[in-house]
């Protein structure tokens, strides 16, 4: 719990509110700084800082030229499902009446449906539990006299394949995610309770429907797990349970960078628009989003999570949705904000990031959503300058073909966090 408090009192650093306090940097100070760890032109570098108050650029390297986002594209996920869906809104994983001796188990999307116990310790809220399903399941039946069913398990919620375009076919054998399904538990790991096993079940809807199937038997109803299916129409519910609240949900993804997850969130956001539940409509209805709240150009997606390698984003449509998170304007999208890893302290930017001289002076006043693949490596989100100021930034470095040090990122992110150079408060627009 200290640590937890310890990353909760660094997130203070930078506060939801007042990002205009503090005089505006001066652009070509804070370029020299910048272009110093950057390089020359041949370096492989897209950048850009602007400020979040004014939306102005204080310093731009090919800021228009979309890049390889890896799992920053989760910002770009997770603001969207916030605007669309709302910050309460909740994934429901429900049991119906399926019929002649049948029960259906209907999955909604949610990847957090766990069948392990609470574990207060955890660090995120009270995952939607298998097992309270299963009772409450068990209690309705038994109210109705039923002693036996089949379980039967309805996936239609989701369409299209289940691996992205732009997947490497290692993803799924070495555990960086699950084949995307409308139903699963512990997103389908084979250990859930040992996370140093990666490993993920080959058919995640029929492993959740036999484990069901044994938690009903478990409270007093037998069961044993049934086939693929789709349930009636109008079917009797005999159980619901709900996933943590959009925010919380984002929160855990942009901490943990959680790509099943990102993932279940983007589908989301496509069923919300009525558009079909796949890979390329879950993408459209991303970016349809976020055009309608004025990012219009540089975003070019295949999935939700960043696992894509055909994915493109430009530094400034990265660098416009953090200052829209970080608004006074859009109070409905602060968790994509307060879920940034915090340098030094939390999530994907804990230690060894952020731990190098030049580096510290990002610790605890970065907030930043990390992206790493086979020869690129970026990072996007906030920092509080030494004036007070409020800036958004979005670094993305490597081309995909040789080698990358996040090292730098964290230099440059600390770089604007240090700047100190502001101009007189006059000018600070």
């Amino acid at each position: 719990m200290a640590e937890r408090d310890l990353v909760q009192a660094a997130s203070m650093a930078i506060p939801p509110a007042d990002p205009g306090s503090g005089p505006l940097p001066d652009a070509s100070t804070l370029a020299g700084r910048l272009s110093g760890i950057i390089g020359g032109p041949r370096a492989k570098m897209n950048a850009v800082v602007i400020d979040v108050a004014t939306g102005r650029s204080l310093f731009e390297r090919q800021a228009d030229r979309p890049a390889t986002p890896a799992s920053t594209t989760k910002l770009v996920t997770s603001v969207a499902a916030l605007a669309s869906l709302g910050p309460a809104y909740r994934i429901t994983t429900q049991v119906v009446q399926g019929g002649g001796g049948r029960i259906v188990l209907v999955g909604g999307g949610d990847t957090t449906l766990t069948a392990l116990p609470p574990r207060p310790e955890a660090g995120h809220p009270s995952w939607a539990s298998l097992q309270e399903l299963a009772q409450q399941a068990a209690a309705a039946l038994k109210a109705s006299g039923v002693q036996q069913v089949r379980v039967d398990y309805d996936v239609s919620a989701y369409e299209g394949p289940r691996m992205a375009a732009g997947w490497k076919p290692n993803y799924v054998p070495d555990g960086e995610v699950a084949p995307v399904a409308a139903l699963m538990v512990d997103e389908g790991r084979v250990s859930p309770g040992d996370p140093s096993k990666r490993s993920r079940v080959s058919d995640p809807p029929s492993a959740a429907a036999k484990l069901f199937a044994r938690f009903l038997s478990e409270s007093g109803v037998s069961a044993k797990p049934g086939r693929r299916t789709v349930a009636p129409d109008g079917a009797a519910q005999i159980g619901a349970v709900q996933s943590p609240p959009m925010s919380a949900l984002v929160e855990h993804l942009m901490t943990e960078s959680d790509n099943d997850v990102a993932e279940a969130v983007a589908r989301q956001v496509a069923i919300n628009q009525g558009r079909p539940p796949t890979f390329a409509d879950s993408a459209q209805a991303v970016v349809q989003t976020l055009a309608g709240m004025g990012v219009t150009t540089g975003i070019a997606l295949n999935d939700g999570s960043g696992l894509s390698t055909r994915n493109r984003i430009t530094p400034k449509a990265l660098a416009e949705i953090v200052s829209l998170a970080a608004s006074e304007d859009h109070p409905e999208l602060r968790s994509a904000i307060t879920g940034l890893p915090v340098a030094g302290f939390s999530g994907t930017l804990s230690p060894p990031r952020f731990t190098s001289a030049l580096s510290q002076p990002g610790v605890g006043t970065v907030r930043a959503k990390t992206g790493t693949l086979a020869g690129v490596s970026t990072l996007a989100g906030l920092a509080q300058d030494a004036d007070g100021r409020l800036l958004a930034f979005a670094f993305m470095a490597g081309d995909g073909e040789g080698p990358v040090d996040p090292g730098k990122l964290d230099r440059l992110a600390a770089v604007v966090a240090a700047c100190g150079c502001g101009n007189a408060p006059s000018a600070g627009g």
